[in-house]
């Protein structure tokens, strides 16, 4: 019994440190060398704090702010914990009920603008963590943010141009905004 005992901890013993700490400790190194942003939570700060991810869209509601994509996290807006789309198909008068409220939001919060909505800002994405917007959201949106800042139209433009990234290999997906890094940008630009 001592044979079979012997060799079957010994072997446990050296596999649970190879498996259990040597090969997390090497993949943990090899990710921070290798990927040290990404690793460490995709981190934005402004000011030496942290104020959001580039990963996880925030809710803004400032007129003077580009606002994300709607979310269908609960119990609270872009929540990471919760992540998730409504479920709800594209029959559910439920699904239509709340695109027309957004629609309807939209155009109080800027009654001149008779331009389509963009789809992406009345629709949450299937995660509901989206933290981008396309460029034609954030076109919507300039004129708006533009008057509530009492800046020239123009510069909210050439700021969106600005914070436009491209296609995903230069031909996966379309051009898209970071709402956050966009909405710091304007507020740099606010301050004298």
């Amino acid at each position: 019994m001592n044979q079979l005992l012997r060799p079957a901890l010994a072997l446990f013993v050296l596999l649970s440190l190879l498996t259990g700490l040597a090969y997390p400790l090497l993949v943990t190194a090899a990710a921070q060398a290798l990927f040290g942003h990404q690793a460490n939570g995709s981190l934005i700060t402004h000011r030496s704090k942290v104020v959001g991810s580039d990963l996880i869209g925030q809710t803004f509601v400032q007129p003077g702010h580009f606002w994300a994509r709607p979310s269908a996290t609960a119990p609270t807006s872009h929540n990471a914990a919760a992540s998730g789309g409504s479920n709800l198909g594209p029959l559910n008068p439920a699904l239509t009920e709340a695109v027309q409220t957004r629609i309807d939001a939209l155009r109080a919060a800027d009654p001149g603008n008779t331009a389509p909505v963009p789809v992406d800002l009345v629709t949450a994405s299937a995660s509901g963590l989206d933290p981008h917007i396309s460029r034609a959201a954030a076109d919507y949106q300039a004129a708006r943010v533009a008057r509530a800042r009492d800046l020239p139209l123009e510069q909210i433009q050439a700021l969106v141009s600005a914070h436009t990234e491209g296609q995903l290999l230069g031909f996966l997906g379309e051009p898209r905004v970071h709402v956050l890094r966009l909405n710091l940008a304007l507020d740099r630009e606010a301050q004298p």
